[in-house]
């Protein structure tokens, strides 16, 4: 380390040091020092697991990080919300992003992202036998986001298309996606029951980009692609999110922060009375006082014993 004079402030930052060989040594070293003030960066949950958690408790704070919310990808193209959405909606906010073009250009930026994250940080960090099943088992989620799902379910369609696998394998395979940020869980919450259901759940991507990317416009299902943008800003937002049962019905989301609790139904659009119906009646049928929102495109805002109606791109601009 660079010469300081006693009592300089100095400022260390470490980008990804989780890939060197016993790394936490090293942190801890400089963590102990006077005036020393430290950040680590890194694209995995093992970043701040075991011995270092372990030494560092109670004295870090942990900043999750998501792409750009797309409120500040429209700050940063400095577009009007109506120009900027369907360039958002299909690609994603990944920051570098509105610097490129063509769609040949955002395709291959994020070729590289998905490349670099899937074959360094996940296949080589642990040490995957089957690249193939691993990728196999993220298209099929990236294809069902938004659908309930377990890991047998998704080893028994791997299965039934020659990728022998297992539901073992399957949910090896799952928390590694997860701790490389890739994709996210939402479980399962009984409204009526108050308790939490372990066994099933939707997974949601990190960023609409890399399910285009995989899936080409097959990928761009609208209802399911503007659920993932919503499960994905209540996470900036801070709140734990569920995926809410009640009876035979559902809740798309359960929010909960500070002892609050929000829910949320989203879709494309409610205009047709039979979808009006049937996203209304599940938010119906719960009887507490907590806020109660339908998300759509729609741009005529209702209210329905108080029940809201609120367009999407201002919930996500709010």
């Amino acid at each position: 380390m660079a010469h300081r004079h006693a009592g300089q402030m100095q400022y260390v930052f470490l980008d990804e040091v989780q890939l060197v060989p016993e790394f936490q040594k090293a942190v801890i070293s400089l963590f102990e020092q006077d005036n020393l003030d430290l950040y680590l960066t890194g694209s995995n949950a093992s970043l701040l697991s075991g011995e270092l958690a372990t030494l560092l408790s109670g004295r870090y704070v942990e900043i999750a990080m998501l792409p750009l919310s797309f409120a500040e990808y429209c700050k940063l193209t400095r577009e009007a919300p109506q120009q900027a959405w369907p360039m958002y909606f299909r690609c994603g906010g990944f920051p570098y992003l509105p610097n490129l073009a063509g769609e040949d250009e955002k395709r291959d930026y994020l070729q590289g992202i998905y490349h670099t994250v899937l074959l360094k940080d996940i296949v080589e960090r642990h040490k995957v036998q089957d690249p193939f099943i691993l990728e196999s088992i993220l298209r099929f989620l990236l294809d069902n986001v938004g659908n309930l799902t377990t890991s047998k379910k998704i080893a028994d369609s791997l299965t039934s298309f020659g990728r022998k696998t297992t539901s073992t394998t399957v949910e090896k395979y799952l928390r590694t996606l997860e701790e490389a940020f890739i994709l996210y869980r939402a479980s399962r919450y009984d409204i009526q029951g108050k308790q939490h259901l372990k066994f099933t759940g939707k997974y949601y991507v990190v960023d609409p980009g890399i399910r285009w990317l995989l899936l080409g416009n097959r990928g761009l299902d609208i209802g399911h692609v503007l659920e993932n943008l919503v499960y994905l800003e209540l996470l900036r937002r801070g709140f734990r999110v569920f995926v809410g049962k009640f009876g035979d019905s559902e809740v798309d989301f359960v929010a909960e922060k500070g002892g609050r609790r929000n829910y949320y139904q989203v879709s494309a659009s409610i205009l047709d009375p039979a979808t009006y119906e049937r996203e209304l009646a599940p938010l119906e049928r719960i009887r507490d006082n907590y806020p109660k929102y339908i998300l759509t495109l729609d741009t005529l805002p209702m209210e329905d014993e108080g029940i809201r109606q609120v367009n999407l791109l201002d919930f996500l601009l709010s």
